[in-house]
């Protein structure tokens, strides 16, 4: 009887231990959680946090583990190995903690993926604003909507067309062999009557040269003039 009640005293001590370590696991992991905020998020389509897109999946946030910042958030993948991004965020006060995880986010144009905007830890009245440099619809669209094709090029003038050069290739051996027929003898042609030569114009009378001098006829007219006054006064006279 006494063995068998000391066996039962190590069994009842053994469990006890086992739950003190139990508790004391999850009260470390709670704390822990309370520390880094580490929080869970699932989503069925694309999200934005600041300049990082974010595919459909499960992404784990997390405070770094820092006591003088407390709000640099990490983004890490779903299995916490890889460090997808680090964000310097804003301190954002809320009056009225929740006891849930809470996110809020942009407003965005339909088919553009959503900006987070805030993100509070259950129980916390300050959250993290995350940051971004411009209006969330413009950098969203940017993400989300491919770059426009480059234009083509310009085409290229056409090439001015080559004058034909002339031909000084031999012809084929085949038609130097056959000889080219004779031209047919044309008839000859008919002479045509002469055309009539234009009489010559009658060329001008040569002038002929002035070699007399007007001073003798005026002498003559002076003495024919005397002799007729002469018989005038002859006859009365008589």
């Amino acid at each position: 009887m006494r063995a068998t009640s000391l066996s039962y005293s190590r069994l009842a001590v053994t469990a006890v231990c086992g739950v003190t370590v139990a508790l004391a696991l999850g009260a470390s992991r709670a704390r822990a959680d309370e520390w880094d905020k580490r929080t869970v998020i699932t989503v069925n389509q694309p999200i934005q946090i600041t300049d990082r897109l974010l595919e459909p999946g499960t992404y784990v946030l997390k405070l770094l583990s820092s006591p003088s910042d407390r709000h640099t958030v990490q983004v890490f993948t779903a299995d916490q190995r890889h460090i997808i991004d680090t964000i310097l965020a804003i301190p954002s006060y809320r009056q009225q903690p929740t006891d849930k995880t809470q996110f809020t986010f942009w407003e965005t144009p339909p088919g553009t993926a959503r900006a987070l905007r805030k993100w509070y830890y259950p129980g916390d009245q300050f959250g993290q604003e995350f940051p971004y440099p411009e209006h969330p619809a413009v950098l969203t669209a940017s993400l989300n909507t491919p770059p426009p094709a480059p234009a083509p090029p310009p085409e290229p003038a056409p090439a001015p067309a080559a004058a034909p050069a002339a031909e000084t290739q031999p012809q084929p051996a085949e038609m130097a062999e056959t000889p080219a027929p004779a031209p047919e003898p044309q008839p000859a042609p008919e002479p045509q009557p002469a055309a009539e030569e234009p009489a010559p114009a009658p060329a001008p009378a040569p002038a002929l040269p002035k070699t007399a001098s007007p001073y003798p006829a005026l002498g003559l007219a002076g003495l024919g003039l005397i002799g007729v006054y002469g018989l005038l006064r002859r006859r009365r006279t008589m």
